[in-house]
């Protein structure tokens, strides 16, 4: 995905929480490789049964994977959403996931909403139209 990183990179998490977090970072560097069918299956499957993640949970998990992955951080948006999702997910709770595009420049990006707002992201995401969309199970 190509949009400019908007991730910074935060304190630590606490050495208790690393594990999953570094865990889901492992687990969406594997899924990123995926063709975009098989992702939309995955993510579908792995968001069963968790209930909406609210804005702080999301954002939290978020700044757990960028905090603890150099990539993430920085120009690894897919990477990074899958991570943050993830890592939600082991908390028993589920962001949307998004992909999406724009056109003018092109550029493709991946994201986590919560609360129906982008988690952490610049406000021009406001011009991607979303082509993969893996909302919480209601």
């Amino acid at each position: 995905m190509s949009l400019h990183a908007h991730a910074t990179r935060t304190g630590r998490p606490p050495w208790h929480h690393r594990p999953a977090a570094l865990a889901a970072i492992g687990a969406a560097r594997l899924i990123e490789k995926l063709p975009p069918a098989r992702i939309r299956r995955v993510m579908t499957a792995l968001r069963r049964g968790a209930r909406p993640a609210d804005r702080s949970q999301a954002l939290a998990a978020r700044q757990a994977v960028v905090a603890l992955s150099m990539r993430c951080a920085g120009q690894g948006c897919l990477q990074r959403s899958i991570a943050a999702a993830l890592l939600c997910r082991t908390r028993g709770t589920w962001p949307t996931w998004r992909t999406g595009v724009r056109t003018a420049p092109f550029r493709a990006h991946a994201w986590i909403e919560a609360d129906g707002e982008p988690v952490d992201e610049p406000p021009d995401l406001a011009h991607f139209h979303p082509l993969i969309t893996i909302p919480p199970e209601h």
